[in-house]
C-alpha cells in the first residue's frame, strides 16, 4: 500500500531551530542549527514512516484568512519580520528549501492559506484509501485521525504516533470531536478563547451527551450544571467561530499531484546533504 508522508515544514523548522542545545555555526561562520536539525529529523522521520510519497508545507508570509473571523488569532506570536537573524529561524529557511531541493523533496509555501489546510486537503483525500502520516505538533491535526491518517510527533527515540486510540485515551473522545471539543475549552497557542467554567472534562462530558458543537449549542437549555448552560449560551456566538477557524475541511487546492509526490529516499545522511548545498 501506498504511504503519503505531510510534514509541517513550519512546525518542524520551528521546533528544530529552538530545540537545538546552542547556536550552530559552519566553518564560514554562517548559522546552521536550524537547518542541521530540520534535516537530520526529517530523515530521521523519513526511516521511520519509509513513505512512497511525500511533501513539506510551510506557512508563507500573507495575510491569515482565519483573522478576518477574528483578529486575535494567533496574535500572541511574535512578528520576525522585527526579530534579528540570531533569533529568527526564517533566516534558515532558504538552506532548508536547498536541502529539500537537494533530496528531490516536493515542497510548497503557502499563498493564500496556512500549511494546514494544505495538509488537511492531501489527508482527506489520500486518507480515504492510502495511509498518511502528519509529522507535526500541531494538535488541530488530531480531528483529521482515522483508522489510516496518523499524526507523528517527532521527539527522537521518544516520538509518538497518534492513532484514534490515543485521542480517545487522552481526551476521552473521538477524532471527528476533536474541533468541537477544542471550540468548547479554547487554545492558548493560537489566541483561540474557549467558554467559561468549560474545561477538558466538561467538554467531552457534553460531547458524549451531545455529539457536536453545533447540538450542544442547540441543546443548551438542557445542561443540567447552570454555570455550564449558562456560559454556552453566553458564548454561542463565540464557539462557532471558534469551530471555523479550527475545523480543517480541506477545501483548498492541492499544489501536487499524487504523481508529483512520489519518493524514493536513497539512504543520503545529514552529512552528505549539508555538504552537498555547501554548508559542510
Amino acid at each position: 500500500m501506498d504511504r503519503l508522508l505531510l510534514i509541517d515544514g513550519s512546525n518542524l523548522l520551528f521546533q528544530m531551530f529552538f530545540g537545538m542545545p546552542a547556536r550552530i555555526v559552519n566553518g564560514q561562520g554562517k548559522a546552521i542549527q536550524g537547518t542541521l536539525g530540520f534535516v537530520g529529523a526529517m530523515l530521521k522521520i523519513i526511516r521511520m514512516v519509509e513513505p512512497t510519497h511525500m511533501a513539506v508545507l510551510f506557512d508563507g508570509e500573507h495575510e491569515n484568512p482565519r483573522c478576518e473571523l477574528d483578529s486575535a488569532y494567533k496574535a500572541n506570536r511574535p512578528d520576525y519580520s522585527t526579530v534579528c537573524e540570531e533569533e529568527n529561524p526564517f533566516s534558515q529557511l532558504p538552506d532548508v528549501y536547498k536541502a529539500l531541493d537537494f533530496l528531490g523533496i516536493r515542497y510548497i509555501e503557502t499563498m493564500d492559506c496556512e500549511a494546514d489546510d494544505l495538509i488537511a486537503g492531501y489527508a482527506l483525500s489520500f486518507g480515504r484509501n492510502e495511509e498518511v502520516v502528519i509529522a507535526s505538533f500541531d494538535s488541530d491535526f488530531f480531528q483529521l485521525i482515522t483508522d489510516k491518517v496518523s499524526v507523528l510527533r517527532y521527539r527522537g527515540e521518544k516520538t509518538m504516533i497518534c492513532t484514534p486510540e490515543y485521542v480517545k485515551e487522552k481526551f476521552d473522545i473521538a477524532p471527528e470531536q476533536y474541533a468541537d471539543w477544542k471550540s468548547l475549552v479554547g487554545d492558548t497557542a493560537d489566541n483561540i478563547k474557549g467558554a467559561e467554567k468549560v474545561g477538558a472534562k466538561t467538554a467531552a462530558s457534553l460531547l458524549h451527551e451531545f455529539g457536536t458543537l453545533e447540538q450542544v449549542l442547540f441543546y443548551a437549555e438542557k445542561i443540567a450544571k447552570p454555570s455550564v448552560r449558562q456560559s454556552i449560551l453566553r458564548n454561542a456566538d463565540r464557539l462557532r467561530v471558534n469551530y471555523q477557524m479550527i475545523k480543517l475541511a480541506g477545501g483548498a487546492a492541492l499544489p501536487f499531484s499524487g504523481q508529483e509526490l512520489k519518493y524514493r529516499y536513497d539512504g543520503r545522511t545529514t552529512n552528505e546533504v549539508l555538504t552537498g548545498i555547501g554548508l559542510r
